[in-house]
């Protein structure tokens, strides 16, 4: 390059002539007539800047991402396509695609986790299935295959009848919780078939106030509105015992973490959420903010019910209550 611009020759006829880009020969020349020639700072020589580029990459401690470019750009290209493979597809394909490389899944949730200011910066987690910004036990958290409530009743035991939803009387109860710090919470029992929703305040936690409250809603019903109750593995639920004396109804529990069996009750928390929203204090709720929302849900026509509210399905059906 140098014996060129003796000739006389332009920096752009140069890089022509090479086949390389003006401006890198312009750095090229930069740093090395500044820094690198120790005879005369107006001289490039060859030799000398191949030593000052040895000396600078030995310098460099930055490591290639993803062991090389070549699996960088790959992962990349396949996590950051809209709907994406996960790492396990990426780290799996990879081998049939370029089987001369190879990584493992684990190194690149590690990559896209990593506490890295770059890394950090591109919010890679958003293109995961679930996109959490935090990063999950492998294994997940504990399950117990096995109620810890004494003489709870599976599920499984439940008439089948419930299941098609064509017989009244079978409801499905859940607790809502404020603030962690609340020492109250809402009891939440919906009729799996009509989809009236009771809704009342327990003043504490304990499975006796919720045993009292959820028995004397259910009471208030003729005995065609009252038949079963579906209930979580939650301590207030202790007392189901109690519950099947005082309301002469059957309580089945769901295998543990298995919400959806639940599903009704579950659907109506949200709906509930948008009344009371998530944070909301349950200590600072009034009896008759509570009552209103009740009534607010068994008045909304139900698509389900074929737009119908819960309140015209119960007359319907002709069930009756003492209230």
């Amino acid at each position: 390059m140098y014996g060129f611009k003796g000739q006389g020759m332009s920096l752009r006829s140069i890089a022509k002539k090479l086949g390389r880009c003006q401006s890198s020969l312009t750095r090229e020349l930069q740093r090395n007539i500044k820094y690198g020639n120790e005879y005369s700072k107006n001289e490039y020589l060859a030799c000398k800047a191949q030593q000052l580029a040895e000396k600078r990459s030995a310098k460099q401690h930055y490591k290639a991402p993803l062991k090389n470019p070549a699996i960088f750009v790959y992962v990349r290209k396949h996590l950051r396509a809209p709907f994406g493979w996960s790492p396990e597809t990426i780290a799996g394909r990879l081998t049939i695609d370029h089987p001369e490389l190879s990584i493992c899944h684990e190194t690149i949730y590690q990559y896209i986790y990593s506490r890295r200011k770059k890394t950090r910066g591109m919010h890679l987690e958003q293109y995961l299935v679930l996109g959490r910004k935090k990063r999950m036990k492998q294994n997940g958290r504990s399950v117990h295959k096995a109620s810890k409530i004494r003489e709870a009743v599976s599920i499984d035991l439940r008439p089948k009848v419930v299941n098609r939803r064509k017989q009244t009387g079978h409801w499905e109860t859940d607790n809502i919780i404020g603030k962690q710090t609340d020492k109250s919470a809402l009891s939440v029992t919906v009729e799996r078939v009509i989809r009236v929703t009771l809704i009342n305040k327990l003043w504490d936690r304990s499975a006796a106030t919720k045993t009292a409250t959820v028995g004397r809603r259910l009471n208030q019903f003729s005995n065609n509105g009252k038949r079963t109750v579906t209930a979580d593995n939650g301590s207030e639920n202790t007392n189901h015992k109690e519950l099947t004396t005082l309301t002469a109804m059957l309580v089945f529990f769901c295998h543990p973490y298995h919400s959806w069996e639940r599903g009704t009750v579950e659907n109506t928390n949200g709906i509930i959420r948008r009344y009371i929203p998530k944070g909301v204090s349950i200590d600072t709720l009034s009896d008759e903010y509570i009552a209103a929302v009740e009534y607010k849900l068994n008045t909304t026509p139900r698509k389900c019910l074929h737009y119908l509210t819960p309140y015209e399905m119960m007359h319907k059906l002709h069930i009756t209550t003492t209230k």
